[in-house]
């Protein structure tokens, strides 16, 4: 089993340069074989000829012909890795099911996250070692933190810079043991703010967050009139540093809270219920409104299903996904009673009966319950 955790990196001056050095070569190795790639696939299509498509061992033989001086001092895994990414890229691209799906786009020296792969690297006496290139006289291993366990067969690493700050993902393979069986079950009914199951609501947006959005929103104002000085564009000042830095520092806390509010939900699960049940939402067309986006994008439901899913494959645990069509909202608990046309819930209660929005009414059996506790249940009955 793969387990992977994330660390912090504290290289020394040597080893940034180094760390620096490599993203630019990924990102160089990228955009050069997908420049390359795009005209061999332009070339088949012109010439009608098949032979002529390309593919990750072409790509990447001529590119390591083409190799200067100057890329032999630094990994050669670093182009290896980025052609078999880009290869599977293209593969995707022709793949219209997956959820990103698109034609790969060329990497910028300005996006904010920057990175490189190696699976050549170590964790030697609880530091990382990347594989040292010939002629490199000066090499260190980099200290690490953050990491629960170093123990296990490394795979392959990704490393990355981001604010300045530097991380490293690090897939072991390691032996986990299957959780006890505890003989229960439970359902949840993912919303807007929270998450509903029978034991009660776990919230998604504490009030510290909703305090951290409240300053992005205001950093990113303060940004926006300080983008342009005198009718020109890109004035860089102090203050504008300043202001970049305050952003990206909130952007980090929320990515934290969020993630250990997943993390500790999504552990109670798998530790005391054996069967959990969660609807298959489609996320994209959930999105009506940029207001409703934001809310949806906040709440995390794609990131609370995937982490869900592995750790219910690590220890043993059954996973029952509702079909996305699956009326759990509309859906009475107690009689089976769907609504539809006039009579559905919607985003404000209905207008038609004026019931609430946490409020669900059964029109056949009279039943009156909060709308989250007859979501939950019904999608506890399909286990």
């Amino acid at each position: 089993m793969i387990k992977t955790q994330k660390a912090r990196l504290y290289p020394n001056r040597t080893m940034k340069k180094v760390l620096d050095d490599l993203c630019d070569y990924r990102r160089y190795c990228w955009n050069q074989g997908l420049a390359l790639w795009n005209d061999m696939y332009d070339a088949s299509l012109v010439l009608e000829d098949k032979n002529l498509c390309p593919s990750e061992r072409k790509v990447r033989d001529e590119l390591v012909d083409d190799k200067a001086d100057w890329q032999y001092q630094l990994s050669a895994r670093c182009l290896q890795l980025a052609v078999s990414d880009l290869g599977k890229a293209w593969k995707n691209f022709f793949n219209k099911a997956q959820p990103d799906w698109g034609k790969p786009q060329f990497k910028s020296k300005k996006a904010p996250r920057q990175g490189f792969k190696t699976d050549r690297a170590k964790i030697v006496n609880g530091r990382l070692r990347l594989d040292k290139p010939h002629g490199i006289k000066k090499w260190y291993d980099i200290r690490l933190k953050g990491a629960v366990s170093l123990k296990g067969e490394l795979k392959v690493v990704s490393i990355y810079r981001e604010n300045g700050k530097y991380w490293a993902s690090l897939p072991f393979e390691v032996e986990i043991k299957t959780k006890a069986k505890t003989g229960k079950k439970t359902a949840v009914d993912v919303n807007v703010g929270h998450f509903s199951y029978t034991e009660g609501q776990i919230k998604t947006l504490p009030n510290n967050l909703k305090f951290l959005y409240e300053r992005i929103k205001h950093y990113q104002r303060l940004l926006a009139k300080k983008r342009k000085t005198n009718g020109k564009k890109a004035a860089r000042s102090n203050n504008y540093a300043e202001t970049k830095a305050k952003l990206q520092r909130d952007y980090r806390k929320v990515a934290n809270i969020q993630h250990d509010i997943i993390q500790k939900f999504t552990t109670e699960l798998v530790n005391n219920y054996d069967q959990i049940a969660i609807e298959d939402l489609d996320v994209k067309r959930m999105q009506m409104s940029h207001v409703a986006s934001k809310g949806l994008q906040r709440s995390l439901f794609g990131l609370f299903r995937q982490v869900l899913a592995y750790k219910c494959q690590w220890y043993g645990k059954e996973l029952f996904l509702a079909d996305k069509f699956y009326p759990s909202t509309q859906r009475c608990s107690r009689c089976g009673f769907v609504k539809t046309g006039d009579d559905k819930i919607g985003l404000y209660g209905n207008m038609k009966h004026k019931t609430k929005h946490n409020e669900y009414v059964c029109y056949e059996c009279g039943a009156v319950m909060d709308r989250d506790e007859n979501a939950v249940m019904n999608l506890l009955a399909l286990i």
